[in-house]
């Protein structure tokens, strides 16, 4: 298969919010796209045909980014039927809302299995075939709460600042080989993961953020499609907040 001109990009747990947002920016943006899901096949799906209808490539593979066996094999079919991957968003995440010393072992590791080791296993996967072309852009969706912390998250927030860490020492290691890592941290963006915060806790978060206002999925796209693009040239290893100003 000879190479495609476009940019192929994988983003990941990209059915639904804020990597929906993303696969769709970045297929508007010229880039065929991986849509990879776990549970969401019908939301996938639809996800694909909207890709199509940009005029753009794309294939939905299931897979659960915390399993690195799971990741391999999407990769490999990725790279089957792209030749290349040369962009990595890692998105898919989860969270389990429950105070430090209410919280189970066993809640603590569904948290960090798909966002800090999902996170690893994927720039694991992709990064030999991005070593061997020289050029790649990873970019990891971390969190203000990486940053800060976040009251009752106390496991969501631990694992954004593995991220950012991994972010930053990944950069270190391998932007000599032509390889960019950034990540993304946003602030309150309303997605079905935030459907069980009540009006009262939405307003005391809106209270926190200088535009007085939450973030939309596509506002967070777009800084991420930014990052992909040509014009993100000098910037490495860096996070950049997506958070309207919050304190």
């Amino acid at each position: 298969m000879t190479p495609s001109k476009r940019k192929v990009a994988l983003v990941t747990g990209s059915s639904r919010g804020i990597g929906r947002a993303i696969a769709l920016a970045l297929a508007r943006d010229g880039a065929d796209v991986v849509v990879n899901y776990l549970r969401r096949a019908d939301a996938a799906k639809e996800v694909v045909t909207k890709i199509k209808s940009m005029g753009r490539n794309t294939i939905a593979i299931k897979a659960d980014v915390g399993i690195y066996e799971e990741v391999e094999q999407m990769v490999k079919t990725a790279i089957e039927h792209f030749d290349k991957i040369d962009i990595l968003v890692n998105n898919a995440g989860t969270i389990s809302p429950k105070s430090f010393l209410k919280s189970t072992p066993e809640e603590w590791d569904a948290v960090q299995h798909v966002h800090l080791k999902g996170v690893a296993n994927c720039c694991k996967a992709v990064l030999p075939q991005m070593v061997e072309h020289r050029t790649g852009k990873i970019i990891s969706i971390s969190s203000d709460a990486g940053i800060t912390g976040y009251h009752g998250y106390a496991s969501y927030s631990a694992a954004k600042a593995g991220v950012i860490a991994l972010t930053k020492t990944l950069t270190i290691e391998l932007a000599s080989k032509g390889i960019y890592f950034n990540a993304v941290a946003p602030g309150f963006v309303v997605t079905e993961m935030q459907d069980d915060i009540t009006p009262e806790m939405r307003a005391k978060v809106l209270e926190g953020i200088a535009m007085r206002r939450s973030g939309t999925p596509e506002e967070v796209a777009d800084v991420v499609s930014f990052l992909a693009s040509d014009a993100a040239s000098y910037i490495n290893g860096q996070v950049i907040c997506v958070n309207g100003g919050a304190a």
